[in-house]
């Protein structure tokens, strides 16, 4: 598990969001939500394909966007099962969370 890095407010618009993520020069950004718990990751693929749609605009939130939303991987989860779970829904990448909902890390999957 690796640390769960930059983590972004959901209200924050995509753009500011995609500037965050390269500013910081990382793979993803958490979100939070209002009570700052995890409630999803967005990569910079995400965001560069919303921020080309048609129906982008400069007010587009990340809690706008449709991203994984979860579950996520459970602190108490064993690592053969949180591999096992992120294959079956093709996740590279997955936040884990205690069971309050705040980011502990995040679990990547290597080729």
């Amino acid at each position: 598990m690796d640390a769960p890095g930059p983590q972004v407010d959901d209200h924050m618009t995509v753009d500011v969001a995609l500037s965050v993520l390269i500013g910081a020069r990382v793979p993803h950004l958490l979100l939070r939500d209002d009570d700052g718990r995890c409630c999803g990751l967005v990569t910079r693929a995400q965001l560069a394909a919303h921020r080309g749609g048609s129906w982008f605009s400069d007010r587009t939130r990340l809690r706008d966007i449709p991203l994984d939303r979860g579950p996520f991987t459970s602190s108490a989860a064993g690592l053969g099962d949180a591999e096992a779970a992120m294959r079956v829904r093709t996740l590279d990448v997955s936040p884990v969370v205690d069971a309050q909902g705040f980011a502990l890390g995040v679990l990547a999957l290597t080729p």
